[in-house]
């Protein structure tokens, strides 16, 4: 038998038929002959048995358990303390104050959160109700804003800055916390109102238009307040120059919008003293006063106020601990029911006879 040269090429052209591009030429359907087009690549394939399996479930059990018990851990040393506003207002400017005793002892940063419940800023038209460009200074958006931000667009035949269903909507009630002393005095505790908001959208986002950025009246002069503001957008902190305007810090963290109907948005900051030896906020009775500005009965909504520490995962949140430590225990569980399955059964189907 003699050996014959095989060439793929050869079957791309029917017999008889003429060069490629000579009369009565068929043009082949067929793929080239390469390892893509054949499926000849090489290609790794694992193959589970119980030497790989059930290493890896004992292994993802013992990493994550430990990993899952630290963070529970961390979060529950994280102190909160959470105040329910459940009177609901029905005038604007109501002042509520609510007295509160609290027992923990804070001695870093507290950490002063709003919260508000069933409102949706998931909303696809909420959140595509802003213009990025107007937030970030541009003049020619200052004046013409995006079509996006109806009908919140205009007002008085004037553009609206901020235009926007978002910005209409801006969180505007106003918190204030004291601390009752033993002796009958009221000392109020020092909120600051900067530095709550990410350093990107404070300093990239967020721009005020170009001009007399001292005079903002004048930069803001040819536009309109939102419809639901009190007050036009340079009057949000007249008393600092770097927190009003665009660049306002309560109305930038207003402006990230919440995944869910039931969120948190930080409000102020409580720093801690300086010699490390006072408590931030002593144990004792505090007073809350609310001035209610925003209303929540039109969307069956709650008000609340959060007094709460961080570590360095953050919040309060056991979700991630609970998760790692479910993982890592369903796995390790796994593996020991498998080790037994293998245990009583794995022998016999090596010791079973295959007939030739």
């Amino acid at each position: 038998m003699m050996a014959s040269s095989y060439n793929a090429k050869d079957e791309d052209h029917h017999p008889g038929s003429v060069g490629s591009g000579g009369p009565g030429a068929v043009k082949s359907k067929k793929p080239d002959n390469t390892a893509f087009k054949q499926q000849r690549l090489p290609a790794w394939q694992p193959i589970l048995t119980a030497g790989t399996v059930l290493p890896a479930f004992f292994m993802i059990g013992l990493i994550f358990i430990p990993i899952g018990i630290g963070l529970l851990v961390t979060s529950n040393n994280i102190k909160e303390f959470e105040v329910r506003s459940v009177a609901m207002a029905t005038s604007y400017y109501v002042i509520r104050a609510r007295e509160y005793q609290s027992s923990s002892c804070f001695y870093i940063n507290v950490f002063m959160y709003y919260g508000l419940s069933n409102f949706y800023q998931n909303h696809r038209r909420y959140v595509k109700s802003r213009d990025d460009s107007q937030l970030n200074g541009d003049k020619s958006s200052l004046l013409n804003p995006s079509k996006e931000c109806e009908p919140y667009r205009t007002s008085d035949k004037k553009p609206i800055a901020p235009c926007g269903a978002i910005a209409n909507s801006l969180f505007n009630d106003t918190l204030e916390l004291f601390y009752n002393h033993p002796n009958g005095s009221r000392i109020t505790i020092h909120l600051v109102k900067t530095g709550i908001a990410w350093w990107t959208d404070k300093h990239v986002k967020f721009r005020n238009p170009a001009g007399n950025n001292n005079n903002l009246s004048i930069v803001f002069q040819d536009t309109s307040k939102p419809v639901n503001w009190h007050k036009p957008v340079y009057e949000l902190d007249p008393s600092d120059p770097e927190n009003n305007g665009f660049i306002n810090e309560d109305f930038i963290v207003w402006m990230r919008t919440a995944a869910l109907p039931t969120f948190r948005k930080l409000y102020r900051v409580i720093q801690k003293k300086k010699d490390n030896m006072t408590p931030t906020l002593p144990p004792g009775n505090y007073s809350l006063e609310v001035t209610y500005n925003y209303p929540v009965r039109s969307f069956d909504g709650r008000k609340r106020m959060i007094l709460s520490t961080i570590s360095w995962m953050g919040g309060k949140n056991p979700f991630l601990g609970i998760a790692y430590i479910t993982v890592g225990s369903v796995c390790f569980f796994l593996g020991v029911v498998l080790l037994i399955i293998h245990h009583k059964y794995g022998n016999r189907n090596n010791n079973a006879d295959i007939p030739n």
